[in-house]
């Protein structure tokens, strides 16, 4: 399956870039639709901060970085990979938060703290590119849909949070019980969608878990930057 990297001025041809057979637009949320409102290291600093722990940004960025991707090699190690569920995406972002606040006996709180933090609308902002693509979609006769590797927490933010608002098919992969990059993540939203590969573009921003992993599903794919 081909690759597009979407920049302003293929917006107005969208329609043009796509196979003849894709009729469904499915979108990644985080860094496609949304980014978070502060920043992931200015908001871990805030809380931190709330609980007494002082880090820089610069240092949290990078414990960050860290974590997250022992999470995603744990997950890629298990049998099946990047098999989820509620509590698995709970456990790992717990994880996640305790690592890079590792050493502080705040950590837990802090972690609750930023759980809740994430899960509020205020915490985001829309992403205009993928905004104007969403709306670009639409306008050419797509069906548009949205799969991410966010939690549940994802749907009730879907339902007060532009520019999710009014999408029908909302998938998280907490909800759905895979996580991108597994096949089955794009097999099971193929399956609600009652869609055939062929007729299915993702639009991302990740390298590794939208592009390439939708093109291993046999879909199109479509990067913004």
């Amino acid at each position: 399956m081909s690759e597009f990297t979407m920049t302003a001025e293929m917006l107005s041809s969208l329609p043009k870039e796509l196979s003849a057979e894709v009729d469904t637009v499915v979108f990644d949320v985080v860094g496609t639709l949304l980014e978070p409102s502060p920043s992931v290291a200015k908001a871990y600093k805030n809380s931190a901060e709330a609980f007494g722990v002082t880090l820089a940004e610069a240092d949290i960025s990078n414990r960050f970085s860290v974590a997250w991707e022992k999470q995603e090699v744990f997950d890629s190690q298990q049998q099946p990979a990047f098999r989820t569920s509620r509590r698995r995406e709970y456990e790992r972002w717990n994880q996640i938060v305790c690592e890079v606040f590792e050493g502080h006996a705040v950590a837990e709180k802090i972690f609750e703290d930023l759980w809740t933090h994430f899960g509020k609308p205020s915490s985001w902002r829309p992403v205009a590119q993928g905004c104007q693509l969403l709306e670009t979609a639409r306008e050419a006769g797509l069906k548009v849909a949205v799969a991410s590797n966010f939690d549940e927490r994802l749907l009730p933010l879907a339902q007060c949070v532009e520019p999710l608002i009014g999408i029908e098919d909302i998938f998280a992969s907490s909800e759905i019980g895979w996580r991108k990059p597994a096949v089955e993540f794009f097999r099971t939203v193929e399956s609600r969608l009652c869609k055939d590969p062929r007729q299915l573009l993702l639009i991302g921003d990740d390298p590794r878990l939208d592009i390439a992993a939708a093109q291993t599903a046999g879909w199109q794919s479509m990067r913004i930057e």
